[in-house]
């Protein structure tokens, strides 16, 4: 079942902050409530205040699942593709031939985002082992999608180890990405997929960084009670 709620053409500031953008995805995803075997994955780090309010509200377990973007060489803001927990790398070929990006160039850039990939891992989860998603119902969480790359490469990684169904849900996301998704994932939950979409940010009023101490507060803090 593939779905969203919604269609704000263009609209902008439609949550207060992440955390209402997460009881509000909650509200879509009331389905999945009293379901056994669920796992709620965030995408750090903005993906996780959003996950929190899903996971306290489906009294599922909540956990992070890293996933770098690549930029461009000159242009760290455009992606080339992402990396993933696992080593799992899924590229935009189309954006790699027409910038004419080398082998090399890419191997720089996946190699830089490796190592930050690996320290928040650590960092986030202070020693403790991800929770296994094989034979479970895994709902990956973020604020908002804009290339669909970073999410991609989530449902890739997530995949290889058995889960019994992926479940993306986000605030807010282009109609391109959704589809794109929709292909990849069993379900697609989301609330906003604008017709003329705009940055991610454009409907939030408050898109404040997260930092690494929120996201660690917030993995301490039990969503299964």
């Amino acid at each position: 079942m593939r779905r969203f709620t919604g269609l704000a053409r263009g609209a902008t500031g439609i949550f207060s902050d992440r955390r209402e953008a997460g009881r509000v995805l909650a509200d879509a995803l009331s389905a999945y409530q009293g379901a056994e075997g669920l796992l709620v994955l965030g995408l750090p780090r903005g993906g996780v205040p959003v996950a929190w309010e899903v996971a306290a509200a489906l009294h599922a377990p909540l956990d992070v699942f890293v996933v770098r973007k690549l930029g461009a060489p000159r242009w760290e803001e455009l992606a080339v593709g992402a990396l993933a927990s696992g080593a799992l790398v899924v590229f935009n070929d189309d954006v790699v031939r027409s910038l004419r990006i080398s082998d090399e160039q890419l191997a720089q850039v996946i190699e830089k985002e490796s190592a930050e990939l690996t320290r928040r891992e650590a960092a986030y989860r202070g020693g403790q082992p991800p929770i296994e998603p094989a034979g479970k119902t895994v709902i990956l969480v973020d604020d908002g999608i804009a290339t669909g790359a970073s999410m991609l490469a989530a449902v890739r990684a997530i995949r290889t180890a058995g889960p019994a169904k992926i479940v993306v849900a986000v605030p807010v996301a282009p109609p391109s990405a959704y589809r794109q998704l929709a292909g990849a994932a069993d379900d697609v939950v989301c609330v906003e997929v604008p017709a003329a979409f705009l940055a991610v940010g454009e409907y939030y009023r408050d898109f404040r960084q997260t930092s690494d101490d929120e996201v660690r507060e917030l993995l301490a803090t039990g969503t299964t009670g």
